[in-house]
């Protein structure tokens, strides 16, 4: 156990580490401002109710699988990053969750069928240790950009653009163990300030490639594509 709350149970040498300490602040900042709740709420509200274990792979800061977890008052929660300064704030993120250090390429530290629920938002998506670890009732919640994802952004900043293909890459990866049962685009126009935007910037996999130049405020497209899939 690591004194910030979480289990490291890597297995050797990690081959990365995952989000640095200034993109999980960026991240914290921008989500508590509440510009992502929207999402957070839709995950919530596809939880509601169950009452076993929800795992959220690549759990950042934690704040999906809190809301998520106050939707569903009999469920316990897991989170597995391999960003250690992302697990310190997930481990403090509920009462009811515990955070894991592990690489998701990797066989996940779990039994088979344990999860009655993954979360994966934004995150690596590893289909074979996801369908070993779901119960066969169970669902997977998926949160993929979807094309228009911050284009302000990516035209004014340079920021790298979301593959035209990600859905259909996403189901082709998934689909040998996986169905689609439901799908829903959720957006949402941000009003942000300039030092809303540089920490939006901040938090995406962009930062380490765009200018450190002043941010203006503006609007932004936030659009997101939520899919459930279960298991086959």
């Amino acid at each position: 156990m690591a004194k910030q709350g979480y289990a490291d149970l890597t297995a050797g040498r990690m081959p990365h580490v995952g989000d640095t300490a200034e993109m999980v602040a960026d991240r914290a900042e921008f989500l508590s401002a509440g510009h992502y709740d929207f999402i957070a709420d839709a995950l919530a509200a596809a939880v509601a109710g169950v009452a076993g274990l929800i795992v959220d792979a690549g759990v950042g800061t934690g704040r999906y699988l809190a809301r998520a977890l106050d939707s569903a008052p009999a469920a316990t929660g897991l989170g597995l990053d391999v960003s250690k300064p992302a697990l310190r704030r997930a481990a403090r993120s509920h009462g009811r969750a515990a955070a894991v250090l592990t690489d998701l390429w990797r066989p996940l530290p779990l039994a088979d069928g344990v999860a009655d629920v993954i979360l994966n938002v934004f995150a690596p998506r590893n289909g074979a240790e996801f369908h070993r670890v779901l119960r066969p009732d169970g669902v997977l919640l998926v949160v993929t950009p979807a094309p228009d994802h911050l284009h302000e952004l990516i035209a004014a900043y340079g920021l790298i653009q979301v593959d035209p293909d990600k859905e259909v890459r996403v189901h082709d990866a998934l689909s040998p163990r996986f169905e689609p049962i439901a799908s829903l685009v959720l957006r949402r126009d941000l009003e942000l300030t300039g030092d809303e935007t540089r920490t939006l910037i901040g938090m995406t996999p962009s930062a380490h490639h765009v200018p450190d130049v002043p941010a203006t405020p503006g609007q932004v497209t936030a659009s997101v594509q939520l899919t459930t899939y279960r298991p086959l």
